[in-house]
């Protein structure tokens, strides 16, 4: 009886997403799951490589038993063949949502990839849909050419996005290309950056480490990862090399090597840097965004204090 009227109390609450996010090595999966079951809060991925079925090494996808554990979502339950975007995800993540908070009044989004978390909590742009032959046509010339043509071909079409725009990143370069191109108009006039407001709570809760704490534990996840397979799973996709969801660190270095461009040795020691700079990126990605509390993963029962306050705060 009394854990019936504790439940009942707990869902005539404001429904609150958690928001656990940090760059690639940070310790997030671990954590997520201790949150997941301390809240009752089934899981959301955020990561736009862990959705692809095709892709577990590399990507780092939960283990089985952290997967049996806890509920997971918009995990390895898309094709690398399909054209998704963030738009779809937050149109399918809102929906998700709202099934999931009838029956919990928390619920665990989980990732680095800022774009998701940013199409969640803000909502996209309504942008064009994208073509799907033009995509793959702009993958190709990456694959065969490298960024440089294409930033250049950027920096004519859209000048003020070139400026602003991270150009180690091939997937958001080829999407404003697509956009310019499709579209005949510079990608920056039709971003609006207006925020979309959402019937939830948003509590943003940052994961952090010194950076030669994290930076070794990102070497050593490399390591894991070639003991597990990478090798082998990047060589059953290179046919497929030049589709959007595998210009990805810890497959385009492998592809690399396959076509004879380095040597096994150059190529592990590229995705522990390219990995470590990826890091790096994300950080400067998220420290943009005031909105999150800041906290190193051993500090759980801190962070699972300021999750609890900060939801009765936003409940008055």
């Amino acid at each position: 009886m009394i854990l019936t009227i504790l439940k009942e109390t707990i869902l005539t609450m404001t429904n609150n997403l958690i928001v656990l996010l940090g760059p690639t090595g940070v310790g997030k999966t671990d954590l997520s799951i201790a949150l997941s079951k301390e809240f009752d809060a089934p899981i959301v991925s955020s990561d736009s490589r862990q959705i692809y079925s095709e892709m577990t090494v590399g990507t780092a996808v939960p283990s089985k038993e952290q997967l049996d554990a806890v509920k997971h979502y918009f995990i390895q339950c898309k094709s690398i063949k399909e054209n998704y975007t963030c738009g779809k995800f937050e149109i399918e993540a809102l929906e998700l949502l709202k099934e999931l908070f009838r029956t919990h009044a928390y619920v665990l989004l989980t990732g680095g990839s800022g774009l998701y978390i940013d199409a969640l909590c803000n909502g996209m742009d309504d942008l064009p849909d994208t073509d799907w032959e033009l995509r793959k046509q702009l993958n190709e010339e990456y694959a065969i050419a490298g960024l440089s043509p294409l930033l250049e071909r950027l920096r004519k079409l859209d000048p003020v996005y070139y400026e602003q725009v991270d150009k180690n990143n091939p997937q958001r370069i080829i999407r404003a290309l697509e956009v310019c191109i499709g579209t005949g108009k510079p990608y920056s006039l039709l971003r609006t950056h207006k925020g979309k407001s959402r019937d939830f709570n948003i509590i943003k809760i940052g994961l952090t480490r010194p950076r030669e704490e994290l930076y070794e534990r990102i070497n050593r996840r490399v390591e894991m990862m070639l003991e597990e397979g990478l090798e082998e799973e990047a060589r059953t996709l290179y046919p497929l090399r030049s589709l959007n969801a595998l210009q990805a660190v810890g497959y385009k270095e492998f592809f690399d090597y396959f076509d004879g461009n380095c040597s096994k040795e150059e190529a592990i020691l590229a995705i522990q840097q390219n990995s470590r700079r990826y890091a790096k990126r994300q950080m400067t990605w998220f420290n943009k965004d005031k909105t999150i509390t800041w906290f190193h993963p051993s500090r759980q029962e801190d962070i699972i204090q300021y999750i609890k306050e900060t939801s009765l705060l936003l409940d008055k």
